[in-house]
């Protein structure tokens, strides 16, 4: 009878010692898996400013795509891809500035995120490049001449349009993004441009570049904004030693 009590506490102690073997070998292989896997996140949407003021404003006509993806904890590679199509009236010339642009660079987020979350107040900058065209709707060339001391003014009209225009230019950013439902975030960005180089027609002063905004021979900087809805897809992969 003693040597069955015997083996039935030699027995059970073995059993729980197992079990306390297999758990903390669980523990520790859980452990080296989330050491093994490296989360990134893919996120992508609009701005819906341009959008929006084109209801309100017929003049103007623009589409912007924006996306980043998270490499690391606090970085991210940004993009913004978009067409614009803007008429104006600028002293004495109407016309219509129609292009495309695409920026890139890089975000440093400087929000200290809690665990699963991906809001961001972030720092920065773009590199960008604007294809565009210019049609001149109508100027008006004013020559004035003196008749009997009166002022003759007459005026011609003329249409045209300059193509293969580009310009390049540096951003610099302060933007936040805000969680406002599961994987969806709307966000606003300030935007200080500094224009690199832009092709310049010999008859034509450019006064406005897709992307960039209004620009003036005086003035090499400019100013953008944009609000933003995105949507987030986290997905991992193994990272190998």
């Amino acid at each position: 009878m003693k040597k069955v009590c015997t083996w039935h506490y030699i027995i059970s102690f073995l059993f729980v010692f197992n079990l306390n073997l297999l758990s903390a070998q669980s523990k520790s292989d859980s452990l080296l898996i989330k050491k093994e896997i490296t989360p990134l996140t893919l996120r992508f949407g609009i701005d819906l400013f341009q959008p929006a003021i084109s209801q309100f404003d017929k003049t103007i006509k623009g589409f912007e795509i924006v996306g980043d993806l998270r490499i690391k904890e606090d970085i991210y590679i940004s993009t913004e891809i978009g067409t614009l199509e803007r008429t104006q009236q600028s002293e004495l010339i109407n016309f219509t500035t129609s292009g495309s642009y695409i920026k890139l660079g890089a975000d440093l987020n400087m929000y200290k995120n809690w665990t699963g979350m991906n809001n961001q107040v972030y720092l920065g900058i773009r590199l960008a490049n604007s294809l565009y065209n210019h049609n001149i709707n109508n100027y008006f060339l004013y020559r004035t001449e003196q008749l009997y001391g009166e002022e003759i003014v007459e005026s011609e009209y003329s249409t045209g349009k300059i193509s293969d225009l580009n310009a390049q230019w540096i951003e610099f950013i302060v933007g936040m993004k805000v969680q406002v439902l599961k994987n969806t975030y709307m966000g606003f960005s300030l935007r200080l441009n500094r224009l690199l180089s832009n092709n310049t027609p010999k008859n034509f002063g450019i006064l406005f570049i897709p992307g960039f905004n209004r620009v003036t021979d005086e003035n090499i900087f400019g100013s953008s904004f944009n609000y933003t809805i995105t949507y987030s897809i986290p997905f991992r992969f193994k990272k190998y030693k």
